[in-house]
Order: C-alpha cells, then sequence, then structure tokens
C-alpha cells in the first residue's frame, strides 16, 4: 500500500459527461450572449458561437440541431433566470405591493444583467418580422404577465386597498406598455435614461393612482 505523502495535493476530481456538458452550455449560451448584443441575431452563427466559447466550430449545431434550436434554448434559460428574479420579489405579494415589488424586479435586473437583457430583448424584437417559435412563446408570456398584473390589482381591489374605478385589465396594459417601452428606449440608447429616477418617479405614481381613495 503506498503511503500518502504529507502536504501532497489531492488530485482533482474529473467532471462527469453532465457537468462538462452543462459548463459547455453555459460558456456558449455566454458567448451567444456577447454576440448577440454586438451584431444582433441575424449576423449571429453558431458557428461564431462555438468558436467564442473554446470549442469546435460545429459544437452548437451537433448540440442544438439548428441556430433557431439553439435561440429557443436561450429564451427558455432566459426565461427561467427570469421567472426565478420575479418570484424572488412577488412572492406571494398581491394589491400595490406586488405591483411596486414587479417593477422593481425589472429595475433590478436591467442594472444588474444588462447584457443579458439587452441580448433577449434584440432576439425578441428581431423575432416580430417573420413567425416562429420565439414570437408565439413571447406573445404567450406577455398575455401571461397581464393576467399576472391585473390578478394583483384585482386582489388589491378586493382587499380594499386598491381604488374600486381602477379597471385591473387595463392597468395591465399599461403597466406593460411602460415596462417594455422603458426597456426598448434603453436598448436605443441607455445613457439617455436615468433608471432609477425614472422608476422612482412611476412608483409614486403607481400610488397615487391605485390607492383608494377616502
Amino acid at each position: 500500500m503506498r503511503a500518502q505523502v504529507k502536504g501532497a495535493v489531492a488530485p482533482a476530481r474529473r467532471r462527469t459527461q453532465a457537468e462538462r456538458t452543462a459548463l459547455s452550455d453555459t460558456r456558449m449560451f455566454d458567448a451567444a450572449i456577447k454576440l448577440i448584443s454586438e451584431h444582433g441575431t441575424e449576423r449571429t452563427t453558431l458557428k461564431e458561437i462555438g468558436e467564442l466559447a473554446g470549442y469546435s466550430r460545429g459544437l452548437a449545431h451537433s448540440r442544438f440541431g439548428s441556430k433557431e434550436g439553439f435561440l429557443g434554448q436561450l429564451f427558455t434559460r432566459f426565461d427561467g433566470r427570469w421567472k426565478a428574479h420575479i418570484n424572488d420579489h412577488v412572492g406571494d405579494k398581491s394589491g400595490i405591493e406586488a405591483v411596486l415589488a414587479a417593477l422593481r424586479a425589472v429595475r433590478e435586473f436591467l442594472i444588474a444583467e444588462p447584457s443579458y437583457m439587452r441580448a433577449m430583448y434584440i432576439l425578441w424584437y428581431e423575432s416580430l418580422g417573420h413567425d416562429s417559435k420565439i414570437r408565439n412563446k413571447l406573445a404567450d408570456h406577455h398575455r401571461i404577465y397581464r393576467e399576472d398584473a391585473a390578478r394583483w390589482v384585482q386582489l388589491g381591489i378586493e382587499q380594499g386597498e386598491i381604488d374600486p374605478v381602477i379597471n385591473a385589465e387595463q392597468f395591465s396594459v399599461q403597466f406593460n406598455g411602460f415596462i417594455f417601452g422603458i426597456i426598448y428606449q434603453w436598448l436605443v440608447n441607455a445613457e439617455a435614461l436615468d433608471l432609477p429616477a425614472i422608476f422612482d418617479d412611476y412608483e409614486s405614481t403607481i400610488k397615487r393612482l391605485l390607492s383608494k381613495k377616502d
């Protein structure tokens, strides 16, 4: 039996195949975010994604089958991160508290994950010019966002916190209109916007608008 040398460093554990696959996927998604942010989706190729990630030019294609398949997985990955982020903020809140929590979640994500947000919204906006799985998924997500906001407001009305004259469905459209409108302006010229001031002012507007009047 061979004695262990005192002070010797134990050999590093070899990654499993699943771990290696997860790592390569993460690196390729990160590379895609960088490329899409700089060049858009049309000028970003699977070959470039694989090479920038440090792998063979054919890995992304062999792993995902097509560019549309890769972008679909990128959408799913972002969607998972966004849902976890907003759930951490909103949780089981309702009424004005839930609306403000969702607004703060958007602001924090814009500030903390600018490259990710930029790439994903470029991907979404560029999908609008043709029928695609991503466009259909985006339409479904917008419906969910509106339903969530309307539900928060309706619960606030039922709980006596929000003014019953408020139309929950119409507010949800306007609320999402603010969010996506700000993000669009931010994509065009981020330096022109003072995001903290804009979001703080809108929070005050929401409180005044929704609060039940005496």
